[in-house]
């Protein structure tokens, strides 16, 4: 069974409306992504820390990779909660029910 949902016509054939669910699974991926490069700076600024040895040098360039780390942790994380936020006071709901994270083209 497929998620594509009523984008494609009885013969098979893609309609404009599948735009949406390309889109969400484009924009899922970005995200899986993010969190993966982030989980990998973290595992190489602990094996640069671990093997520093003491060398002020190397400690400086595994707490540089943990700093970037972190900053790019904490933009994901402030981007959903901003956007978040404009959903709960805005648009009236929260989380997948937000229109603002449901990616639809209006119809006829």
């Amino acid at each position: 069974m497929n998620n594509w949902g009523s984008c494609v016509t009885s013969e098979g054939v893609p309609t404009l409306k599948c735009l949406e669910v390309v889109f969400g699974n484009i924009l899922f991926m970005a995200g899986a992504f993010f969190v993966l490069v982030l989980f990998i700076m973290f595992l190489v600024g602990g094996f640069q820390y671990l093997t520093s040895f003491g060398s002020p040098e190397k400690v400086k360039k595994a707490q540089g990779t943990f700093r970037l780390a972190i900053i790019g942790f904490l933009l994901f994380l402030g981007s959903y909660l901003i956007l978040n936020t404009i959903c709960f006071l805005f648009l009236g709901g929260i989380g997948s029910s937000c229109r603002l994270f449901k990616f639809e083209i209006p119809g006829p």
